[in-house]
């Protein structure tokens, strides 16, 4: 863990001389990735551990970000913030208490069937109460305590994958993920283990949803609830290692310098890139890009080859 630390500071050190050193589109590229870096690493703190499937990441982001433009004008920054973490995880918590008995294709399906009923229940409640759909934000923080805001998000979710991992909490979603039948007759208490670590990704998008809703200045339910906000963070998550603790922090970055260089030019070009890295993770590195090292990888390719 030590090393880890060390890393870790390192990387913060690193991200903290952005704004400051380098340009506009260098800060707006580095805000990306820690978005994603922390959206990936609490989606894999738990997803990754129990081997739970959940597509719900842009319902808890969208939650978030709509506490955030509706507290924003009457809350100090901080509060707001928390306040997104709170909601997502509060809705969280009823969600997991009624779904986490599902695994597989069907809690994946369910959660994103979940996703678009809040994201057309808020639209409803936008129309039949405010009499408009969308919200524009009047009240925004400077663009530096948004940027450390995000950054101090993803030093958390890196942080508390650190701790998780060291924990007996830690050992019980990894227990559920490889036996969830033993790990009971082991007594551990698998309902509530499950539903508190799906609390903790969700707190983790809520805060990152209220953080950078203030980037837009005007949000609706289309664009905070985007599904492809929730597949982005798992397709992260996949291709980094959803097992390790660093790569979905390598795959946020990669994707983030994908996303500025081929997205905006080039959309089809970026999705299929999207595509052919998943493939090629599936078939020769199921561990993601963290377990890339360059010899094996070779060798390993070589041999597919030859058989």
């Amino acid at each position: 863990m030590k090393n880890d630390l060390l890393i870790l500071i390192a990387l913060t050190g690193w991200a903290l001389a952005v704004p400051h050193y380098g340009s506009e589109f260098a800060s707006s590229m580095a805000l990306t990735c820690l978005m994603y870096a922390a959206l990936a690493s609490s989606w894999s703190s738990f997803c990754g551990s129990t081997r739970y499937m959940s597509l719900a990441t842009a319902a808890f982001f969208g939650l978030g970000a709509y506490a955030s433009a509706l507290t924003l004008e009457h809350l100090p920054w901080l509060a707001v913030v928390a306040l997104g973490a709170v909601v997502a995880a509060g809705v969280a918590v009823v969600i997991g208490a009624g779904v986490l008995h599902l695994r597989g294709t069907y809690f994946a399906v369910l959660t994103f069937g979940l996703t678009e009923l809040i994201r057309h229940a808020v639209s409803y409640w936008e129309k039949q109460v405010s009499g408009t759909v969308g919200r524009v934000l009047t009240v925004v923080p400077e663009a530096d305590t948004v940027y450390l805001t995000v950054l101090g998000l993803a030093v958390l979710a890196l942080l508390s994958a650190m701790l998780i991992r060291r924990s007996r909490f830690g050992l019980a979603l990894a227990g559920i993920g490889a036996d969830e039948q033993r790990a009971q007759t082991l007594g551990v208490n698998t309902r509530l283990v499950k539903i508190a670590g799906f609390a903790l990704t969700a707190a983790f998008a809520g805060a990152v949803g209220a953080a950078m809703s203030v980037r837009w200045t005007y949000i609706d339910p289309h664009t905070v609830f985007n599904p492809f906000i929730g597949f982005q963070t798992v397709l992260i998550a996949l291709i980094g290692g959803a097992a390790t603790l660093w790569g979905p922090l390598i795959a946020a970055v990669v994707f983030s310098l994908l996303a500025e260089t081929l997205r905006l030019q080039m959309p089809q070009l970026y999705m299929m890139s999207l595509g052919l890295l998943l493939i090629l993770c599936v078939l020769y590195l199921p561990g993601g890009l963290a377990s890339l090292r360059l010899p094996a990888f070779a060798t390993k390719l070589w041999r597919r080859r030859q058989a």
